[in-house]
């Protein structure tokens, strides 16, 4: 392919390199004449092990060449890719200046002279900046052979050259969700297996990754306090807690949905908050662990205010599937939120049986909910008879039972992620999608 790449910082200069070894021919484009240059004679404009031979490698078979020449780079290639900083804000905001500067070049070049050509955006931006940019400067281009996706880049300064070659993560995002038909593949130049999201999916991953890292530098360095003032090496602890691939480094509790609960975790956390204040040392993530899962227990309540209604069916009662805890329950929470509002309300939960519980289990709920028996149902279809708002907490059906108690003007929300109800014909909210 012929590609122009916009920028030649860390991403644009690497992702020339890395594409010239594919064999495609690249024309970098920057404002600066020292990056253009450099590029110009095979040399790289930045420190990034292996780049400085690619980059010679790509001049020496003709595959590569740079310019401050916007226009005619768009001119002479099939797909742009954009890769210019989007600096800080004096406010911490996102700055689009360069985006827009760059997308107003290619712009200007298509329309003065139309043709087939795909652009990518590479440079971080937050949800909606690309539909932003294409509904605003490419309005009239697309549609009229302007094809535009947004390609997070997952390159490591110090390692990116390998980082590009294999990449651990691949993402396409267009407008629709839907692969690009036709034009340059995303997928080629990206790496292979690419998920294709929309567009606002595509730049929230961005944003995702680059938080969960530094949540978990956060994480490791106060739990690294606290280990020191405890005399414990954190290195031993953390080097356990990453061995444990089932749990801890893997897909688990990686899924929006229900607030956490249960015996363990409200308990343990409150344990080691409170036991690294007594002993002076500060952790203001950890501490903020707790109100952010009651900030998730405040959206759920207030997307039940927002129906409007009044009577509401909870599927799922305990603080997980498959079990009768109530203890630390996020759905015991809502239930007696609900009864405190004068809400009418019905309980379903197949595993509850009230004349089993013993021991805290038995003493929490009567004392918070000592009324809890007469809202249980039998089975669900009772639960659901009359209900107008369904929480949908605990997968407790089967498709045919949802299709025959399911109304079409029940208001369901999703607490966990059940597919079925997506299409069982009544009103359908995720909780967090």
């Amino acid at each position: 392919m012929n590609i122009s790449v916009f920028g030649l910082g860390y991403v644009g200069a690497v992702t020339a390199g890395c594409l010239t070894e594919k064999g495609h021919r690249v024309v970098g484009v920057d404002v600066l004449d020292k990056k253009v240059d450099a590029f110009n004679a095979g040399r790289s404009p930045i420190v990034e092990p292996g780049l400085d031979a690619l980059l010679a490698g790509g001049r020496e078979r003709g595959l590569l060449a740079a310019t401050t020449d916007a226009a005619a780079a768009v001119r002479d290639t099939d797909a742009s890719i954009v890769c210019v900083g989007t600096p800080s804000l004096e406010s911490g905001g996102l700055n689009l200046d360069y985006v827009r500067g760059v997308t107003g070049q290619i712009a200007a070049a298509l329309a003065a002279a139309p043709k087939p050509h795909t652009l990518i955006f590479r440079s971080t931006m937050l949800p909606g900046s690309t539909r932003s940019l294409v509904e605003g400067q490419l309005a009239g281009l697309v549609g009229g052979g302007l094809k535009v996706c947004y390609c997070p880049e997952f390159l490591r300064e110090g390692t990116a050259v390998a980082d590009f070659r294999d990449p651990s993560l691949a993402i396409v995002g267009t407008a629709d969700g839907e692969p690009v038909d036709a034009g340059p593949a995303p997928e080629e130049l990206v790496g292979p297996g690419a998920r294709v999201l929309t567009w606002e999916g595509a730049e929230m991953i961005k944003y995702a990754c680059n938080y969960f890292h530094a949540l978990k530098v956060g994480f490791a360095n106060e739990i690294g306090r606290v280990a020191k003032r405890a005399g414990v090496d954190s290195r031993a602890v953390m080097d356990a807690v990453c061995a444990d691939t089932r749990l801890n480094i893997s897909p688990y509790y990686m899924r929006p949905g229900n607030p956490f609960g249960g015996s363990c975790l409200p308990k343990d956390v409150n344990a080691l908050i409170a036991h690294s204040r007594q002993n002076g040392v500060n952790m203001p993530l950890l501490e903020h662990v707790l109100p952010s899962n009651g900030a998730h227990l405040d959206l759920l309540l207030r997307l039940i205010e927002r129906t409007g209604k009044r009577k509401v069916a909870i599927l799922g009662l305990a603080f997980k599937a498959d079990t009768d805890d109530l203890r630390g329950s996020p759905m015991v929470a809502v239930a007696e939120t609900l009864i405190g509002r004068g809400y009418a309300l019905k309980i379903y939960d197949r595993q509850l049986n009230l004349s089993e519980l013993v021991g805290s289990n038995e003493r929490m709920i009567s004392q918070r909910m000592p009324h809890l028996a007469s809202l249980l149902c039998a089975t669900a279809g009772e639960a659901l008879e009359g209900a107008e708002v369904v929480l949908a907490a605990q997968r407790c059906m089967t498709a045919e039972e949802i299709a025959r108690w399911i109304a079409p003007g029940q208001h369901v929300i999703d607490i966990n992620g059940w597919p079925e109800l997506e299409s069982s014909g009544a009103v359908y909210e995720g909780l967090c999608w």
